[in-house]
């Protein structure tokens, strides 16, 4: 039976008896340890897909945990061929993973993804572009032909990317003074950025003033924060 691992710890970390992990049934959790290191572990499902129930049994697993004290925790789908190799790679890469506890010990994650409010967005780049608002306030008393009016919106919707560029970058050079660390995610169609914040739990309310700040002072950005979350996004565990 393969291993399946859910974080790493300080080897006294202590677990409720009966909490259980991912699989159908779910797996029992047992720890792992190797000097003064332990790996959170249990049996692995003979074929791991990321279910919601697993992705939420393997969450549950690391919070749980992480109420002791701090948890490197492995993202979803940490699989070892046995107890033993899981072993031998604590002792291998001890220092690494001793590291990365006292980093994130007394810290958790914020992630916020920054969208515009189109309209808002583009209500936001006419005020503050005055030949494009002279041109819309033209085109609007004209009436325009259907090929000018195009050609504007086509004008006003670059703009409105350009300004995505700039306020992405502003929501991180917001938040990033009151957090230890950025990461920064995956681009997508329609989301101007994700961003990983790493925060310290006593500047937990500054951080989530200078969010609120967003909000009230640029009315066309849409930020979505998501946490106090296990600090996945700062984790090197390979």
């Amino acid at each position: 039976m393969t291993t399946y691992v859910y974080g790493i710890a300080a080897a006294d970390r202590k677990l409720p008896d009966d909490i259980r992990g991912v699989g159908d049934p779910p797996r029992p959790v047992r720890a792992v340890r190797s000097g003064d290191l332990v790996a959170l572990c249990s049996d692995a499902p003979t074929e791991l897909r990321p279910r919601r129930s697993d992705l939420l049994a393997h969450q549950h697993v690391v919070i749980e945990a992480a109420k002791d004290g701090v948890v490197l925790p492995l993202r979803f789908g940490g699989i070892s061929p046995d107890d033993e190799t899981v072993a031998a790679i604590l002792d291998e890469r001890h220092d690494r993973y001793v590291e990365g506890l006292e980093k994130l010990a007394g810290r958790d994650e914020f992630n916020v993804k920054v969208y515009h409010d189109e309209e808002a967005a583009r209500q936001a780049v006419l005020a503050d572009e005055p030949d494009l608002m002279t041109r819309y306030a033209a085109e609007r008393a004209a009436g325009g032909d259907s090929h000018d009016s195009a050609a504007f919106g086509e004008l006003v919707a670059r703009a409105v990317s350009e300004r995505g560029k700039s306020d992405a970058a502003l929501v991180e050079d917001v938040l990033a003074p009151h957090a230890a660390a950025v990461a920064r995610g995956p681009e997508a169609a329609g989301r101007l950025a994700d961003l990983s914040f790493l925060v310290e739990r006593e500047r937990r309310h500054e951080f989530e003033e200078a969010l609120r700040g967003l909000h009230r002072e640029h009315a066309h950005l849409r930020a979505q924060a998501t946490g106090p979350l296990p600090p996945y996004s700062f984790v090197e565990t390979d």
